[in-house]
């Protein structure tokens, strides 16, 4: 570190500044998604799925984002802005706790066939649906938590062609639930749905931050090559990342056609509302502003 900038933040100029980077990106550090044939799973308010790429994977469909990773890398990358958003939403509506959602989760895959278009917020990789809205053809809240991880702003799989996945390194063999997500990393109901929607086996860590913890191993990764030592971010990661194997979950395969049966009838509830929600979206933002000129005090 510069002495005048050690100075600045009252550092000691031997301090290592190493690179840094983003959430998603110390996610894959911290989930040992470091090399291709992995996918990282993250759903909270947000959700993300990622891999790791060797050459840029760029999607001429605009759904996989050609972000870079922290090790000299690619980290193709699928956001939707509606995972837990639609849930909480459904939940507070009900009344429900999140217990007696978990406790009153339907057995059966798919909540009977109902179905959330949960455009709400859009996605992250366009603004296709950024005008959308939500609509729900179903009448419980558990029902809505059992579409949620396969559903991205405009209804489809979140697996972009199995994120063209795990970016040219043949089909994901597993995807790890990021451990950050704590109540649905640590749900067997949640594992079981990802598992079942995603058609591949999902796995846990024994680390309970994924990105933290993905931070504190790139930074000992600097370290060690800050003294010399020719180290590979691989070789840490498979030190120090443990799986939780009696948290693994495999899908089951009735399962998994169900659910893909269920998302090509969402894809065409939310493909035919696309239109209405933007209309719907107008008109909500055309009587606010009627209410705001006419009470701006009460609405600022």
């Amino acid at each position: 570190m510069q002495k005048a900038t050690a100075r600045t933040l009252d550092l000691n100029a031997d301090v290592l500044v190493s690179a840094g980077g983003g959430d998603n990106m110390m996610g894959a550090i911290g989930t040992g998604n470091v090399s291709a044939g992995v996918i990282t799973a993250s759903f909270g308010t947000s959700g993300t799925i990622y891999a790791c790429a060797e050459k840029p994977v760029v999607d001429p469909e605009g759904e996989i984002a050609a972000f870079c990773d922290s090790t000299n890398r690619w980290l193709p990358l699928l956001c939707t802005m509606n995972v837990t958003t639609a849930t909480e939403m459904m939940r507070n509506s009900s009344g429900w706790t999140h217990e007696k959602i978990f406790r009153n989760r339907r057995a059966d895959p798919g909540g009977f066939g109902r179905i959330a278009a949960a455009a709400l917020s859009g996605r992250g990789t366009d603004a296709e649906c950024a005008g959308g809205d939500g609509s729900v053809a179903g009448d419980q809240p558990e029902d809505v938590f059992a579409g949620t991880p396969g559903a991205r702003g405009d209804g489809r799989r979140d697996d972009g062609d199995e994120l063209r996945f795990a970016a040219a390194g043949g089909t994901g063999r597993e995807a790890r639930a990021d451990p950050g997500d704590g109540r649905r990393a640590k749900s067997k109901a949640w594992r079981q749905i990802m598992a079942d929607v995603f058609n591949t086996e999902v796995v846990t860590l024994k680390v309970t931050e994924g990105a933290a913890y993905g931070a504190a191993l790139q930074a000992l990764w600097c370290w060690r090559q800050e003294q010399g030592e020719k180290v590979a971010i691989k070789e840490i990661t498979d030190q120090f990342i443990a799986l939780n194997n009696d948290e693994t979950t495999d899908p089951d395969k009735k399962n998994v056609e169900i659910y893909r049966e269920l998302q090509a009838l969402q894809d065409a509830t939310s493909a035919s509302l696309r239109e209405v929600f933007v209309k719907h979206r107008n008109l909500c933002w055309a009587k606010f502003e009627e209410r705001r000129r006419a009470a701006p005090v009460l609405l600022h």
